[in-house]
């Protein structure tokens, strides 16, 4: 671990004079935080809230950090929300929009230049040593992605992007087996047995290089990206058994649609007992597949732990996106505007972060790359906002009351991982405005969903007729400056909204 401060953690005091020193004790106490933390970054693929009470080391982690009870994604398909994840931006600004396509994938990242103002690149430049392992973005070392749409990147399969010190990364890893990793520019297929299971391969790769970076006496960020519990959702061999019987949540939005539904949304009937049944076992199997991750979050934690810097590093837990299983009469799903596919988990424990807190402080996934670079004392420049002072309990009085959704509707490609059909929703083109107390839609068509979230907290009743023009005009306003806005200071801005209309 690399520090150059007097830091004293759990009440014991050291002194670190240079990268790589022993640590040792000192008398005058002096109460301040790692000057150069380390960082591991849990990143899962299309985990739901409704998962999080199969995963106890998640559920320790909320107990001993800190949950953001707000914490949205600026679109919930999976390489768009990556591709903010990476960069701090909107995809309005990032330009990727969907996994395939010209406006899509790791195509679309690469020509865009997205790959060029990332947070690992100014984390390596501050002195970090990064990795990243797991899943890095849709169409990357896939064969059939490249081709899908004749969008073909010029890049070589042995290609890394900038701003890595360590990469072990997957192409096509959704059904756990038989996939191939390019490891730091070395292609390695891996096959069907069952220390091939790739959330098993990347815990361990994940824990040798924690090994390697604390010897190295340098701060590392990795991040581990799983591809569960994406479908086909396929667990572990050992957890194949787990929760027998189990059916996915009944919450009063389940086969229910809201009242003055959208097109897109209106035409869908009662569930059958059929898609019922293969609703419930979809969700078991997700509940299955997140057993994996959980155990690896408990070996990342021994390995911070045995290697002595576990009071030293933040470790933070997240999804790229939520998924609906039966809510609304959609067959499993995600990019929706409602809650189920946009509210995600963000728990994080660390170096001066509250134990046992919850934060209802509004945060996206184009905080994170503000939040890593703040962490490692350095900066990006960015639509998001840092959220490293909420993390440290601070109650940050003028933030922000509302994020930004986008979605670029139209016909997904069937080689798409996902890809998916009317049952399971197939939204047109929104852009949508989540505040504390409503959601507001505006569909490309010219329809609009407003819900009162206050007293319709599972979105069931749109309102959005019952709002009388000046209401309208003034969401429509809002939801433009937010939608046309760019930089951190001009998103910062925009980001600050009137309380909402009152429906007649």
């Amino acid at each position: 671990m690399a520090l150059v401060a007097v830091v004293v953690l759990a009440g014991v005091i050291f002194a670190v004079t240079r990268p790589g020193a022993p640590r040792h004790r000192v008398s005058r106490p002096v109460a301040t935080l790692p000057a150069r933390p380390d960082i591991v970054f849990v990143l899962t693929d299309d985990l739901s809230m409704n998962l999080l009470r199969f995963m106890p080391h998640v559920l320790s982690m909320e107990r001993e950090g800190l949950s953001f009870e707000n914490y949205y994604v600026s679109d919930s398909l999976c390489c768009p929300s990556r591709a903010s994840i990476f960069t701090g931006d909107f995809p309005h600004d990032t330009g990727v929009f969907s996994n395939f396509g010209p406006g899509g994938g790791f195509n679309a990242f690469y020509k865009h230049g997205d790959e060029r103002h990332t947070f690992p690149i100014a984390l390596q430049r501050a002195g970090y040593v990064t990795a990243m392992m797991g899943k890095y973005l849709n169409g990357y070392l896939e064969s059939r992605g490249h081709s899908a749409d004749g969008q073909i990147t010029s890049v070589p399969a042995t290609y890394i992007p900038p701003g890595f010190s360590d990469w072990d990364v997957a192409g096509w890893g959704y059904p756990e087996f038989d996939y191939t990793l390019n490891q730091n520019g070395g292609l390695r297929h891996y096959g069907h047995r069952p220390s091939d299971y790739l959330t098993d391969v990347i815990a361990r790769d994940g824990v040798s290089f924690i090994d390697r970076a604390t010897r190295s006496g340098k701060p590392f960020f990795l991040e581990l990206a799983t591809f569960a519990p994406h479908s086909p959702y396929v667990p572990a061999p050992q957890d194949a058994n787990d929760f027998p019987g189990l059916k996915a949540p009944r919450p009063p939005s389940f086969d229910m649609l809201p009242t003055d539904p959208p097109r897109w949304l209106a035409g869908h009937r009662r569930l059958t007992r059929t898609q019922i049944s293969r609703i419930d076992a979809a969700f078991r199997r997700r509940a299955q597949s997140v057993q994996a991750v959980d155990r690896m979050i408990g070996e990342i934690e021994q390995t911070l732990a045995a290697d002595g810097v576990a009071r030293d590093t933040y470790l933070i837990f997240s999804s790229d996106n939520g998924l609906h299983t039966g809510e609304y009469r959609l067959m499993p799903g995600k990019l929706t505007a409602f809650d189920t596919d946009i509210h995600v988990p963000l728990v994080v424990v660390g170096p001066g972060v509250p134990a046992g807190r919850t934060t209802p402080r509004m945060a996206e996934n184009i905080d994170l790359a503000k939040t890593f670079t703040a962490i490692g004392a350095t900066t990006i420049r960015s639509d998001g906002h840092s959220l490293l002072g909420l993390m440290h309990g601070k109650t940050a009085p003028g933030w922000r009351n509302a994020i930004l959704v986008e979605h670029h509707g139209g016909p997904m490609s069937v080689l798409d991982p996902d890809y998916q059909q009317s049952p399971s929703g197939s939204p047109t083109t929104y852009e949508a405005m989540r505040t504390p107390s409503f959601l507001y839609v505006e569909y490309a068509d010219g329809e609009r969903e407003f819900y009162e979230l206050r007293t319709d907290p599972f979105e069931l009743h749109n309102l959005a007729t019952d709002l009388g023009t000046s209401q309208l005009a003034l969401l429509h306003r809002e939801l433009a400056r937010l939608e046309h806005c760019h930089g951190g200071r001009q998103c910062w801005a925009a980001m600050h909204v009137a309380r909402g209309p009152t429906p007649s």
